[in-house]
């Protein structure tokens, strides 16, 4: 088990087995339900993909604008760290720990732009895969036979306040995929990625992660997420 690190600011993370298990749905769900509480939240980034169900859970909650980078010919949305820092919420949302940021950031990994608001008070909500775990990767990578390039690590993550397991079964996960990617696509992730046995074992992963790190039982899914 990791010993937690006190932080000025908490961590809350949503891990999934894989992508398509909700993970940015949740993200922001539990946005929405902090300012019932008191907290003042804000957005810092969130994924949705276009998915009606997952960009229905942003409604009124208020956006940081993101940082726009060119790189290669191409522009990026990347976390405004700085514009957060200024705004000082009691908590943001920052979806995809694992993220590389594009070259120009005040860092080089999405979970460092993570630790500097934790260092500076601010309570963050974040998500990531199993995959992503860096005392996982290797395993994840042969599983599944995808080589895994971003990783974070185990002494950040085992170092959050909290952890929930977004434990989807196999097949909801994969009629998930069908129904959100173009056909070709789906049939190709669903032949390989998200073969059921895959999936299976990606989730073992995480249980057993969330086991050795001392967090508690894994977490019910919010009702129809999809992102």
């Amino acid at each position: 088990m990791a010993s937690k690190r006190a932080r000025p600011g908490k961590l809350h993370l949503f891990l999934a087995a894989a992508p398509g298990a909700g993970k940015t749905y949740a993200l922001l769900a539990e946005g929405r339900r902090r300012p019932a509480l008191g907290a003042d939240v804000v957005i810092g980034l969130a994924e949705t993909h276009g998915r009606a169900d997952t960009k229905a859970q942003v409604r009124d909650l208020e956006a940081i604008p993101q940082r726009r980078v060119p790189y290669r010919g191409t522009a990026f949305d990347e976390l405004d760290v700085p514009a957060v820092l200024a705004r000082n919420p009691r908590v943001v949302l920052v979806d995809e720990l694992a993220h590389s940021v594009i070259p120009g950031g005040r860092h080089d990994k999405r979970w460092q732009d993570v630790e500097e608001l934790l260092e500076a008070g601010i309570d963050v909500v974040s998500a990531l895969n199993v995959q992503h775990l860096e005392s996982m990767a290797e395993m994840a990578g042969k599983l599944t036979g995808v080589a895994v390039g971003e990783t974070v690590p185990d002494a950040f993550t085992g170092a959050a306040d909290r952890v929930d397991l977004l434990d989807v079964d196999p097949e909801t996960l994969r009629e998930r995929i069908a129904r959100l990617y173009p056909p070709s696509t789906a049939k190709r992730a669903l032949t390989g990625y998200f073969r059921p046995q895959n999936l299976a074992a990606l989730a073992a992963l995480g249980r057993r992660w969330i086991r050795e790190h001392g967090f508690g039982p894994t977490a019910s899914q919010p009702s129809g997420a999809a992102g």
